[in-house]
């Protein structure tokens, strides 16, 4: 594996014992917390491998929750998570899973209100970093490690190049892209990384491209 810096090998500032369980958890909650847009009222944590066998000691869920309530890794808050999330009326439920996942340090979150609800699969990489994996039963790669947006979109011919479109005459640059579907002609999704947060006005009008159903952001 190649590091790009030092601090890639260190890990972040963070609390808790574990730049794995501690702060790459809290970077799965964050990325879920802003994927959702919103603090949810409730989430069922699944918890896989070693995040099953060492969650407690290691503080992964403490970590997990203080991201689902916008923490950052470093937020002194975290170590009171349980009592933060009973505060804001988040109720958690973790659930310790005997199955085996694709990585050692897998989380499912399932989460929601009385808007609605979905679910994403994270994984911790090491060094603080973590990937969502799924999202809605698609499978994606995304690391958070950039700004990005997520595009829920029909299957259909000249959706990805409205987008595109747009994004080029506001002269952003797309640093990684993938598409995503789950059947051919149905339902489908973009994961675009770009070079700098796109402001809310060119998110709105993303939203306003043929065949788009809905655009959600992950800042870095």
């Amino acid at each position: 594996m190649k590091f790009r810096s030092v601090f890639d090998i260190i890990g972040p500032v963070m609390i808790g014992p574990s730049s794995s369980h501690t702060a790459g958890a809290a970077r799965i909650g964050k990325m879920a917390r802003q994927l959702f847009g919103r603090q949810p009222k409730w989430a069922k944590i699944h918890l896989y491998g070693s995040f099953e066998k060492t969650y407690r000691g290691h503080g992964t869920d403490v970590a997990l929750i203080g991201g689902l309530l916008d923490f950052d890794t470093f937020d002194e808050r975290i170590k009171d998570a349980f009592k933060q999330a009973e505060e804001a009326g988040m109720d958690v439920e973790f659930i310790e899973e005997e199955g085996s996942a694709d990585h050692p340090n897998t989380a499912r979150i399932k989460m929601g209100d009385d808007q609605g609800d979905f679910e994403l699969v994270g994984i911790s990489i090491g060094g603080g970093k973590a990937e969502i994996t799924e999202l809605n039963g698609f499978e994606l790669r995304l690391s958070g490690n950039s700004p990005a947006i997520l595009v829920m979109h029909n299957d259909r011919y000249g959706a990805i190049a409205s987008v595109t479109k747009v994004l080029a005459s506001h002269e952003i640059n797309i640093g990684h892209m993938e598409v995503v579907r789950k059947e051919q002609g149905k339902d489908a999704m973009m994961v675009i990384e770009t070079d700098q947060r796109i402001p809310e006005d060119i998110l709105e009008e993303l939203g306003t491209c043929d065949h788009i159903l809905q655009v959600v952001t992950i800042a870095d």
